[in-house]
């Protein structure tokens, strides 16, 4: 497999939904806790983009296994389109998914039990995303999981694997008790503080399942959109971003980001613009891309206004 053809089978381009979370879990770590571990971070960052790749490529084979048709495996899969031999994305899934393993366990080592609890959730939740007789991605659980487990999954770890000493939780295991001790406000911290990566990657998906709604019901794919109409997904995802602004304001009051993260709040217009352009028109070639914009600007603005206050004031 070329190089090209690897990057197009894991969808390196959407891989901005995980960095995005990354990024943010770092600079609130490092701006509310005072602490940076270069080395575990790095080592999660490896590891976190490798998963991420993992299962966007056990999407793709998956898609291609349960098509329906033919001429969709040809015409709508990566893996039909490039001639790409299943042995090869089966060995390519294997190895991602063996370096992934492999660093969450030295990444344990380095920290403790509970990065292993939250990574086998996470690997979990991203293997049977896709996998399985029924995957979640085949459900109207997509939004939620997809959400939760990059938007909030992703800044917590980034944040306790550089602070898991400052008491935000700790799990013990000794023989046959395990003790599990957890400060429940700096959980919502962080909770409030992931929110709007929450929303717009639970956006993502369900921009793509409302775009995508004749072509998933006839190949057995029954998402959100499905069970809830396409007029209230629609209202769906303009509510997220709604709360998405929200939770930035909330973070500001309660001093939990940096007062210049309020400009952060002035990509509400072309956020809404761009909004206003979905919903006249739900159309994946020519409106999806709204939903990757909004992502952008919203998780970007909240990115460079933390950089500007750790590094530039």
């Amino acid at each position: 497999m070329s190089i090209s053809t690897f990057l197009k089978l894991v969808e390196i381009q959407t891989k901005i939904a995980s960095v995005f979370p990354f990024l943010i879990g770092c600079l609130f770590v490092y701006y509310r806790y005072d602490t940076f571990q270069p080395l575990n971070t790095a080592i999660f960052f490896v590891a976190m983009l490798s998963f991420d790749l993992t299962t966007t490529a056990i999407n793709n084979y998956m898609d291609f296994r349960k098509a329906s048709s033919e001429s969709y495996r040809e015409n709508h899969n990566v893996i039909g389109q490039y001639k790409i031999r299943e042995i090869v994305v089966i060995i390519t899934i294997l190895s991602l998914l063996t370096l992934a393993t492999g660093l969450g366990i030295w990444l344990v080592f380095r920290t403790d039990l509970f990065v292993l609890l939250v990574g086998m959730v996470c690997f979990a939740i991203g293997i049977f995303y896709t996998f399985g007789p029924i995957p979640l991605s085949r459900m109207p659980l997509g939004e939620l999981f997809s959400g939760v487990s990059m938007g909030f999954g992703i800044v917590f770890l980034s944040v306790y694997v550089n602070a898991f000493d400052q008491g935000i939780l700790h799990l013990l295991w000794e023989g046959r008790t395990v003790l599990f001790e957890a400060d429940i406000l700096l959980l919502l911290e962080i909770m409030l503080v992931s929110f709007p990566c929450m929303f717009t990657i639970a956006n993502l998906m369900l921009a793509n399942n409302i775009c995508d709604l004749k072509e998933d019901i006839a190949n057995h794919r029954f998402t959100l959109p499905y069970y809830i109409g396409k007029k209230y997904a629609v209202w769906l995802f303009n509510g997220l971003y709604f709360l998405s602004f929200l939770a930035i304001l909330v973070a500001v009051i309660l001093g939990l980001l940096p007062p210049i993260v309020i400009i952060a709040l002035l990509v509400s217009y072309p956020v809404y613009q761009l909004v206003r352009k979905f919903n006249r028109k739900q159309i994946k070639s020519e409106t999806f891309s709204v939903a990757i914009k909004n992502l952008v600007l919203v998780n970007g603005s909240v990115v460079t206004m933390l950089m500007i206050s750790i590094f530039i004031l």
